[in-house]
């Protein structure tokens, strides 16, 4: 066990957050905590870092936070870097200071050791090469660089100053050093936001491999699905635990939902059914006795509370288009847009009733595209035409979020002014298709988080009943239930779409083609997500077939006039192997060394699994227990631990194996 809370509450004033919860945090989980928007996931986050506290005051239970020793919890909660004039690759190789330490020392010792071979300088340089090797010190500046392009930077933009890069950019380079740090409980609040799709795909990957313990609060449905095996839920101010990922936690909430509501329906009909009978033969005399022993039983059931169904929707507005727009809808040719330079040449024929997605990488010209189609920035070259009797209704989520709106103004006034000709009454019913309710229209605009200002966004848009809608990133700062409500809506919706977004369940939800800002070119693909994903590989398998074999030059042997059988058959054995040239040259010049990380390496996989066939036994023998033959979601539970186990020992048999005939090529090279 990482980390347990027992009995927390969290109040802000008279308002409570979290009520009396449990939360823990198991070996190497990745956790999903969802909710709906303002329901406390970040203050659980806040409560697990150690940055915000609990009480219990009104409870003998106390509260308690116990957290295993030497634990590291990793956070991204505030960004401030205190000297804006280094550059980005100082700033994050602070996160190695103990690699370079090690380094350093390790290189004074080796100075020492060609004066004076002393065995306590050779014990302490062989204790530091271990703690290297632990450390990741021969990878740690390489996945430095890697991580920094992955997150959306050109490779030379790492030796830029600090005080240079954007808040965002900002935001990206912290978040990469929270990576890099590896803490034992890493904890991440909406972690892709503003990354594009290949930063979404590679921060998955990372996650689902990373070796530690994952805490996530998102509301990117296959992100959830991909990376998290158990999920927390915050609903009425408790936590439910459900293990597996988002779709398994809605399976089973469901489930258990349905059962509680049959459960309940058949107890009330057999309270009504004893209640009706005690009523009735209550002044009988010879059923005196029978009534007694009936309102005992009432009075001894174990009441099944009545369901509560969360009300799921955030709005239910349905918009049909005011009037139709000809067949083609938007016509781009060679249309080259950017701002001082060109970002990218498109060309695209939207037609009636399609719902274009504009994906790819940031920093190619999405949002350009669409502000170059809605007036904003004028075309670099090339052309675009709408078709006829086209109305376009613009959404852009940055000025719906973050704009000059008055403050101290309601939302009722700020939608009467866009539409002063409306009645009160008529005011009123097109914001309560948004959710806003008698009492939230008179909310002040300050007062109101990023999701409800979307909705007054999109609802002020939609009055006007558009037949195309240009959205730009209409998702963000929506929690999951406004995303579901919104694809419902756009489905429902027989106008035309074009969209930018990087929530792929939404765009596979919605978009019936797709434009893709990939690598130097956009291609135009006139088919639904999934299928857009196929003929992407497809694509990729095609081009990969037409090109001519290249021999890996990289590592390749200086050609030599003659070259022995012997030789030829090492440096093939080598390559088999994964050995480069320059690890041949380490070999024959310090053999010992790398023959002492393999068998340190051996060591520890042959440690890790005899703690697996430890872990195992203990849960095959729990799995067999005749105590637990009905406990079928423990049984369950264990049946899913016992074949993770069993997945481990086959991958670490493997890595061992691996390493033995490593070995065993070195000690014949060097023999």
């Amino acid at each position: 066990m990482r980390l347990q809370i027992r009995n927390a509450l969290v109040q802000y004033g008279a308002e409570t957050i979290l009520d009396h919860i449990d939360f823990e945090i198991r070996g190497n989980e990745k956790i999903a905590v969802v909710g709906r928007n303002g329901c406390g996931k970040t203050t659980l986050l806040k409560l697990i870092s150690g940055s915000l506290t609990a009480e219990n005051p009104n409870s003998d239970e106390q509260f308690a936070f116990m957290l295993a020793g030497g634990q590291t919890i990793g956070y991204l909660e505030q960004i401030n870097f205190e000297d804006k004039d280094i550059s980005a690759e100082d700033e994050i190789k602070k996160v190695f200071k103990k690699v370079y330490e090690c380094r350093d020392e390790m290189r004074d010792i080796e100075k020492q050791l060609e004066a004076n071979p002393e065995e306590r300088l050779i014990k302490r340089y062989d204790y530091l090469q271990k703690e290297w090797d632990a450390l990741g010190g021969d990878s740690c500046e390489r996945e430095m660089h890697i991580m920094f392009r992955q997150f959306g930077f050109e490779p030379e933009e790492i030796k830029k100053p600090m005080g240079n890069f954007s808040g965002g950019q900002q935001t990206k380079i912290a978040f990469a050093k929270l990576l890099l740090s590896k803490p034992d409980i890493l904890l991440l609040d909406e972690p892709t936001n503003h990354l594009d799709l290949p930063s979404i795909e590679w921060l998955e990957e990372y996650l689902k491999k990373y070796e530690k313990a994952v805490v996530v609060v998102s509301h990117d449905r296959i992100f959830l699905d991909r990376i998290t095996d158990v999920t927390y839920e915050i609903e009425y101010h408790r936590m439910t635990r459900y293990a597996g990922n988002y779709s398994a936690y809605i399976e089973q909430k469901e489930a258990a939902l349905a059962k509680q509501e049959k459960d309940y329906e058949a107890q009330q009909k057999e309270i009504k059914r004893l209640t009706e009978w005690v009523e009735k033969w209550k002044n009988t005399p010879t059923k005196v006795t029978a009534a007694r022993s009936k309102l005992k039983a009432i009075e001894h059931m174990v009441k099944i509370e009545k369901p509560r169904r969360f009300d799921r929707t955030t709005f239910r507005a349905h918009f049909l288009p005011k009037t139709e727009s000809f067949q083609h809808v938007l016509v781009a040719k060679e249309l080259e847009i950017g701002y001082d330079h060109p970002l990218s040449k498109v060309s695209f024929d939207l037609m009636r009733g399609e719902r274009l997605a504009v994906i790819g990488e940031n920093g190619k010209g999405k949002s350009t595209l669409l502000k170059t189609v809605t007036g904003q920035v004028d075309p670099l070259s090339g052309e675009f035409t709408f078709g006829g009797n086209v109305e376009a209704g613009y959404f852009d989520q940055q000025t719906a979020v973050i704009n000059d709106m008055d403050p101290e103004q309601t939302v009722f006034d700020n939608f009467h002014d866009e539409y002063p000709r409306l009645t009160n009454e008529q005011v009123r019913s097109a914001l309560g298709a948004f959710a806003f309710t008698q009492e939230e229209v008179e909310r002040k605009l300050g007062q109101l988080s990023g999701g409800e200002r979307v909705r007054l966004a999109l609802c002020k848009m939609l009055y006007t009943r558009p037949n195309l809608l240009i959205l730009d990133e209409p998702t963000n700062h929506l929690d999951i239930f406004g995303k579901e409500a919104l694809e419902e809506m756009l489905n429902e919706y027989t106008g035309t779409v074009l969209f930018v977004s990087h929530d792929r369940y939404f765009i596979k939800r919605i978009a019936t083609q797709i434009l893709d800002f990939e690598n130097e070119r956009v291609e135009f693909y006139p088919y639904p997500y999934e299928e857009y994903l196929d003929e992407r590989k497809k694509r990729a398998e095609r081009q990969l077939s037409l090109k001519t074999p290249v021999a890996n030059t990289a590592n390749a042997v200086p050609e030599k006039k003659e070259v022995s059988a012997d030789e030829t058959e090492i440096l093939a054995q080598a390559g088999s192997l994964g050995i480069s040239t320059e690890m041949l040259e380490t070999l024959k010049r310090n053999p010992g060394k790398e023959r002492s990380k393999i068998e340190r390496k051996i060591e520890k996989l042959e440690t890790e699994m005899a703690s697996s066939e430890e872990m195992l036994s203990s849960l095959q023998e729990q799995y067999n227990d005749p105590n637990a033959a009905a406990d079928y979601e423990k049984l369950g539970k264990l049946e899913k631990e016992i074949h993770e186990q069993e997945e481990l020992q086959e991958d670490l048999l493997a890595q061992i194996m691996e390493q033995e005939e490593l070995l065993g090529f070195i000690e014949s090279f060097t023999a």
